[in-house]
């Protein structure tokens, strides 16, 4: 079975919409619990305007006091040059980009068409040249907009080839609204994987309709390798209603190891920083197996059985 990297989002992603702010303190022991548990990437935090994202607002601070470990990349949002600066400066391992394949939420997202979105990037993209700092590009919306439904996998095939174009080498598709089905899945990622084969391709889903982890598996089908969940199952869209949270990492690692696959990830560890995160949010988490624990914990026979 092939190796699967899991790139943890709950710090940036996932914290980011809790609707207390959670001590600055607290998100860097998050992180560096995480970082013991042999994930490839963690999203430590975006470098966007506080006022868009007060949450995140303390994200120099997290960034120059968690404990890095070399085997672990530790990535920054940004949203424009400032941000790329900011992300300079906090010595970050890797940027990730992020424009929607819908203009229309694009629009609401960022307050700007995805062709300035586009021409900001080679801004940033000359800006990181100099730096060593690897580059990611994310696709919003790429499985479905709730303002104009589903996007054709031409505009989202154009989208990840102006990445390209750019000098990203790493592309994310995500599902931001929990729109997208194995059979969208399987199609678009084989789609991609032909025509960029050397492209390392990831994949972002959300389980606003229960669907998260079956399209984990049809992205498996096309060979992809990279996926990225959240601690616990949090996070959502704000531009989605009625939407719940990511994928939950625990619930994703735990479902890869049961079928044979690789992931250098130590569930057991990931399942008590899970633990801790309940405590830290102060609310019930949406992730399965921290519940019912893994399929290999065994139980009691029940009294009065022979």
């Amino acid at each position: 079975m092939q190796h699967t990297y899991i790139h943890e989002v709950v710090a940036r992603d996932g914290l980011q919409i809790e609707p207390q702010f959670v001590p600055t303190e607290q998100k860097i022991e998050l992180i560096d619990a995480l970082s013991d548990t042999g994930l490839a990437k963690i999203e430590v935090t975006s470098f966007v305007s506080p006022k868009a994202v007060p949450n995140l607002r303390d994200a120099e601070t997290v960034m120059a006091n968690i404990k890095r470990k070399p085997s672990v990349k530790y990535v920054a949002l940004i949203a424009n040059l400032k941000g790329a600066e900011r992300a300079i400066a906090a010595r970050a391992d890797e940027v990730n980009l992020v424009v929607s394949v819908s203009e229309t939420h694009n629009r609401a997202n960022v307050r700007r068409s995805t062709d300035a979105s586009f021409e900001g990037f080679g801004e940033i993209m000359r800006e990181l040249e100099r730096t060593g700092i690897s580059v990611a590009g994310a696709l919003s919306t790429a499985f479905g907009c709730p303002f104009e439904g589903g996007q054709s996998s031409g505009r989202v095939l154009q989208f990840v080839g102006r990445y390209v174009e750019l000098g990203v080498r790493s592309v994310t598709l995500a599902d931001t609204t929990g729109m997208g089905h194995p059979k969208q899945v399987l199609d678009l990622c084989s789609a991609v994987r032909e025509r960029w084969p050397e492209l390392e391709l990831a994949l972002h889903f959300h389980n606003t309709r229960g669907m998260g982890l079956a399209n984990v598996l049809s992205g498996l089908a096309a060979g992809v390798q990279h996926y990225e969940a959240c601690l616990g199952g949090l996070g959502g869209c704000p531009f989605a209603p009625g939407a719940t949270g990511n994928i939950c990492t625990e619930d994703l690692v735990h479902m890869l190891e049961c079928m044979g696959y690789t992931t250098g990830v130590n569930l057991d560890k990931l399942l008590a920083v899970s633990k801790r995160l309940g405590e830290i949010v102060s609310h019930e988490l949406p992730g399965q197996v921290a519940k019912a624990g893994k399929t290999t914990d065994l139980h009691p026979i029940p009294g009065g059985l022979h």
